[in-house]
């Protein structure tokens, strides 16, 4: 099976939708997907974008492409660090996993942060996803653990 990894295009937020909240089932938080399809799209693809994404997929002998994963980041600004890449989500579906696509998004996010000579990438992981750790670590990733998260809903 041959993949392919680009940009993500506006037509592709139903399905990037779709893989958010498999995510979240994973994560265990099926219900915490709240932002409309609607909001999704104009916050990637509106006159205002405040995400990017690529895309892994496979195309079919007819045609017919289809997305198994992606990789969704935005740019954040660290007061001792400049210019950053957040890595906001890296989905793979669970029958694609371990086949590679999550590495070949990876590199190319990573590739993405050297082209736009940025300082480096942050992202995080949840404590008990060990192997989404060690993927990371092969890649000498460094794992904080002085750092707690911080949200406030509005």
């Amino acid at each position: 099976m041959e993949f392919n990894v680009r940009r993500a295009v506006k037509a592709d937020c139903p399905r990037l939708m779709q893989l958010v909240v498999e995510l979240a089932v994973f994560e265990k938080e099926p219900d915490a997907v709240t932002v409309s399809p609607q909001h999704f799209e104009q916050s990637g693809f509106g006159d205002n974008p405040v995400w990017w994404a690529f895309v892994a997929t496979t195309t079919d002998p007819s045609g017919v492409e289809t997305i198994h994963g992606f990789a969704l980041y935005y740019i954040r600004y660290s007061t001792w660090k400049g210019q950053r890449l957040y890595l906001e989500d890296l989905i793979v579906t669970e029958e694609m996993r371990g086949k590679g696509l999550g590495k070949l998004l990876f590199d190319r996010v990573l590739q993405e942060t050297r082209e736009k000579k940025f300082s480096g990438m942050v992202w995080q992981v949840l404590d008990w996803n060990e192997p989404a750790i060690d993927f990371y670590k092969k890649y000498g990733a460094k794992l904080d653990q002085g750092w707690i998260n911080c949200s406030l809903e509005l």
